[in-house]
């Protein structure tokens, strides 16, 4: 069952062809998590949206805004950012298989629409900074730092083929 403040009575607009209503929803949402970063559990989403009456059922236009968390993908420090996305989407009685969502009861179900949109901009690889070092694969240190002193391993020579490829 969906949050109840991201499930949005729409009966008045549906009584009255091209009626507008201006929503503004500040709520967190449990499990918006990607494979490298997450919006953590107590972090609100923000919509500021406008639902419209149009004749196949209501659209949805606005922004939807979460700040998010992660590891560094590199030196694994904590790092964060703020995701801010413009959604434009139908809500219809009769639903496409993933083009539209479903109206049902009067009811437009926002959770998923602020799902989809949330983790389609989570980044895929968290960085502190593009320029991050990372950690030495040998001994653990931070790179940012400074150098570790560990020794460079000799490059594996089953890939020396694919060292000469120009890419």
């Amino acid at each position: 069952m969906a949050a109840a403040p991201f499930r949005i009575n729409v009966a008045d607009l549906l009584k009255r062809p091209g009626a507008q209503r201006a929503v503004s929803v500040v709520a967190p949402l449990a499990g918006l998590a990607g494979p490298a970063s997450a919006v953590p559990e107590d972090a609100p989403v923000g919509l500021d949206l406008t639902l419209e009456r149009v004749s196949e059922g209501i659209v949805v236009r606005g922004a939807v805004r979460a700040r998010w968390a992660a590891p560094c993908s590199r030196c694994l420090v904590p790092v964060g950012g703020d995701i801010a996305v413009h959604v434009d989407e139908l809500y219809e009685r009769s639903p496409l298989e993933g083009e539209t969502y479903p109206l049902a009861d009067d009811i437009c179900d926002l959770e998923p629409l602020v799902r989809d949109a949330v983790l389609l901009e989570l980044p895929a690889v968290p960085l502190c900074r593009s320029e991050c070092a990372g950690i030495c694969g040998s001994c653990g240190a931070d790179l940012n730092a400074a150098a570790c002193g560990c020794a460079e391993s000799e490059p594996d020579p089953r890939w020396a083929a694919l060292r000469s490829l120009d890419l």
